[in-house]
């Protein structure tokens, strides 16, 4: 499925790449996480309208978080983009390539993601645990869970055939860490695309699949997919994704911020991305809720806005994610490079 503002983006990237008018300074790009794609999205078309007399351009890639840190930390400036999306925070081996190649970054928190386990709408099952999700995806079940049975005795007799992200997805780190315990500790055996709408359609199709994916791509199909309710321990009620539970903490461990990574030097010496990112933020939290995430609160966004109006460098975190972290404990955190 195509995101509605999709199709305009593809309509005015391809304007501008046949129009040889376009001087190269007016063009932002950006890349990153699935899941962040559709808010940048909605950024860049509102921002194109905004400023369209101006003749600036904004493109916008989807190659998952790790594949938007390697464009962002290109040795060659000529092959880099001016801010990624990302679904999970920078790597410790991401943040070496950017000082390698001499990039500064700031790191801007931009909504919450609910990460969602979607099956069939044909599927009876309403809710799991994390213990059986662990059970299914941990790289021990490889080649030896194959039926829903195995991992539950309540669950249907019938077979299991599993849909996610790749590895280059943040979504895939952050949900291997949650449910599994170990980062990027999964089997292999299962339908991978970097593209969220693979997994739509993979489970919508199939009564016996079970994935997991950002809200927004759920939400968007809510006519083909059932979210499951996740209990997060023994004992523990099981709860459904929605902006109620994660702004109240309940959809733990599953609940995130997700961010956009943005190029110092870019946003310091270049109006155009810094007037892109300022109009990205002030609307970010409109953004999250058309398209279904969660926003900040306001007075996290002014702290945002204030940490990019400092070209507020480094990461708050170290080199990983972490499971049910406060938006306002990191903007307040020393940051590191």
């Amino acid at each position: 499925m195509i995101f509605p503002r999709m199709a305009f983006l593809l309509c005015v990237c391809a304007m501008g790449l046949a129009s040889a008018g376009v001087r190269a300074q007016s063009v932002v790009r950006v890349d990153g996480s699935s899941t962040v794609f559709p808010i940048s999205e909605a950024a860049a078309e509102d921002f194109q309208i905004a400023r369209r007399e101006k003749r600036l351009r904004v493109t916008v890639g989807m190659s998952g978080t790790g594949g938007g840190f390697k464009k962002f930390c290109m040795a060659d400036a000529s092959l880099r983009v001016d801010v990624t999306g990302a679904s999970r925070p920078i790597s410790t081996g991401e943040m070496a390539a950017c000082r390698a190649a001499g990039i500064r970054f700031i790191e801007l928190p931009i909504a919450f993601d609910a990460v969602t386990i979607v099956v069939s709408k044909r599927n009876p099952l309403e809710s799991i645990s994390i213990e059986d999700l662990k059970k299914i995806w941990e790289p021990a079940a490889q080649a030896k869970i194959f039926n829903w049975r195995q991992v539950n005795p309540a669950f249907p007799d019938r077979a299991l055939k599993l849909y996610g992200p790749g590895t280059d997805s943040g979504t895939f780190e952050y949900f291997t860490e949650a449910a599994v315990g170990r980062v990027k500790a999964s089997r292999g055996d299962y339908t991978a695309s970097e593209d969220d709408n693979v997994v739509v359609q993979g489970v919508s199709r199939d009564n016996s699949g079970l994935g997991y994916l950002g809200y927004a791509y759920y939400a968007e199909n809510t006519d083909k997919l059932k979210a499951l309710a996740i209990s997060p321990a023994v004992g523990k009620p099981a709860v459904l994704p929605s902006e109620q539970s994660v702004m109240d903490g309940s959809y733990v461990p599953m609940s995130r911020p997700i961010f956009i990574y943005v190029n110092a030097e870019a946003a310091g010496k270049r109006p155009e991305v810094r007037d892109f990112v300022e109009f990205y933020l002030k609307h970010a939290g409109a953004f999250a809720r058309e398209v279904k995430y969660v926003p900040l609160r306001d007075v996290d966004y002014a702290q945002v806005l204030e940490n990019f109006g400092r070209l507020r460098t480094g990461t708050a975190f170290e080199g990983h994610s972490e499971i049910g972290v406060k938006v306002a404990e990191l903007l307040k955190r020393e940051v590191k490079e």
